[in-house]
């Protein structure tokens, strides 16, 4: 069975009126046969580096980086896994061979899930665990640090490409989530499924 594991929490903090810090959560996902898989990892390249060390992992153990969407407070680190194959919402990157996505995590059983709103180009991860369906769903769902973490579908966010199409994603993960990984904030159950 796929295990889960959350190695950064994700965080978005106003430090001045027009600078910020942040990074998104990073997921490590290891796969029922014993694949690597790395969800968006983020913009602190000191601290993924000290939590990937904490768990014994060299970067060239990760076998797939796949990142949500293409805001560099989630990829900034990219490459740090010159070794890894890159998945987005539309394609699987080796090196320089490229090929559409499928709708599955090439040997898993993990889902590919296009959830656009926050940026067109949005996708997130269904994955079938032990304890149900968990979506890391990058930032389909995110909040400020402190912000209370409160499900609401029509939550404003200010970066969205689309908040029409948001809202539909948002419910499209409640439909399908039993816990959400957002992209910056804690994990949290879906206790509106």
């Amino acid at each position: 069975m796929n295990t889960i594991k959350i190695l950064i929490e994700g965080y978005v903090r106003e430090v001045a009126d027009t600078e910020w810090e942040a990074s998104s959560t990073t997921t490590l996902i290891t796969t029922t046969n014993g694949q690597l898989i790395l969800v968006d990892p983020g913009a602190n390249r000191k601290l993924l580096l000290a939590k990937l060390q904490e768990e014994n992992i060299k970067p060239s153990d990760i076998e797939y980086v796949f990142i949500s969407h293409h805001h560099p407070d989630h990829m900034r680190n990219i490459a740090l896994f010159p070794d890894a194959r890159l998945i987005d919402h539309e394609g699987i990157y080796d090196h320089d061979h490229g090929m559409v996505a499928p709708e599955m995590i090439p040997g898993t059983d993990i889902k590919i899930l296009k959830t656009p709103g926050h940026q067109s180009g949005h996708a997130s991860l269904l994955v079938p665990t032990e304890k149900g369906i968990v979506v890391v769903a990058g930032d389909v769902f995110w909040w400020m640090e402190g912000e209370e973490q409160i499900i609401d579908i029509n939550k404003k966010d200010d970066f969205a490409s689309d908040p029409q199409a948001l809202v539909e994603s948002r419910k499209k993960v409640l439909e399908l989530a039993d816990w959400i990984i957002p992209g910056h904030g804690k994990m949290i159950q879906n206790i509106k499924k």
